[in-house]
């Protein structure tokens, strides 16, 4: 049976490291890419001479060329520069909307049929760009953050109750930033929920280390960000794409008045498959969740203008 085919645009830590959980756990057959010549292919041979100690037989191929993605199923980009000292949230909004603007026109060219799934930030700009530069069906473009955030928010959930974290289910709403919307109401631990378990006081504070999340790791780590979690999260919404799974997971997606929300790019519950978003699962919300999930979504409304695409 033919493999399906992965194209991930970005050899740095998290296209690299994504690349490498695809052909390890056998979802895909992958193609690096990247603009700096000889990364993607050195990363890609690295991978290849693994093959016989992890076992995988996918095939993995780095190259500086988009005709070699041609015909990808779906396609992951993370290319584009990370936020530097002295670098204002509008510097980079421009200078990853050049980046990834062009990244997918070459992608949808050579695959019209694809998927994307942007990793890229502003995460819900840069997927609501993508969506308008490649011409596909919103349902066709994706971004990965809701999944994220969500597995950050079980992990400090579980550290709080002493429990695994692959016994915690946990989501966050909203755009991947300050303005996040952890729900505590939906979140259990082996099915109990979390309001039994901990003191409001303390979800809150669980609440606000979600949203900073990927701050305290690049506080952490000095020089870089988050790449381990961001590829997990990426490779699990690509799974349930080419598996056709429909699985609900959360996800960057375009709202056509789910939420009360129209015409706009936001993280919320969807069931992916293979053609990409096929429905969007609406919670119950309190007024001051809804509030903060409208909000959320202006930002990403308001920043995607700026770019006036």
């Amino acid at each position: 049976m033919k493999r399906s085919k992965v194209t991930v645009v970005g050899a740095g830590f998290v296209g690299a490291t994504t690349a490498q959980r695809l052909v390890e756990k056998e979802i895909a057959d992958v193609v690096l890419v990247d603009i700096i010549e000889g990364l993607p292919q050195g990363k890609a041979l690295d991978m290849m001479e693994s093959a016989s100690v992890e076992g995988f037989s996918s095939k993995i191929v780095g190259t500086n060329r988009y005709e070699d993605t041609a015909g990808s199923d779906v396609i992951v980009i993370t290319a584009g520069l990370a936020r530097k000292p002295g670098m204002s949230r509008d510097d980079l909004l421009f200078k990853n909307a050049e980046i990834v603007g062009g990244i997918v026109e070459a992608c949808a060219k050579h695959s019209p049929q694809a998927v994307i799934v942007m990793v890229t930030n502003p995460l819900d700009v840069m997927t609501w760009l993508a969506f308008k530069k490649s011409g596909f069906p919103s349902e066709r473009v994706v971004g990965m953050a809701g999944e994220l955030d969500s597995a950050r928010y079980a992990y400090f959930l579980a550290e709080a109750t002493g429990c695994a974290a692959k016994d915690v289910k946990a989501i966050v709403l909203g755009g991947h930033g300050d303005q996040m919307v952890p729900v505590p109401q939906h979140a259990t631990v082996r099915g109990k929920p979390i309001q039994e378990l901990l003191e409001a006081a303390t979800i809150e504070q669980i609440n606000q280390r979600a949203r900073d999340g990927g701050a305290e790791i690049v506080k952490l780590l000095k020089t870089g960000s988050a790449f381990y979690a961001p590829s997990s999260s990426a490779v699990k919404m690509v799974r349930a794409i080419l598996q056709d799974t429909g699985e609900v997971i959360p996800s960057c997606v375009y709202l056509k008045g789910a939420y009360g929300l129209n015409e706009v790019y936001c993280g919320v519950p969807a069931r992916l498959g293979r053609g990409g978003a096929r429905q969007v699962v609406e919670l119950p919300l309190t007024e001051d969740q809804k509030k903060a999930l409208h909000a959320s979504a202006e930002d990403v409304r308001q920043n995607f203008l700026k770019l006036k695409v």
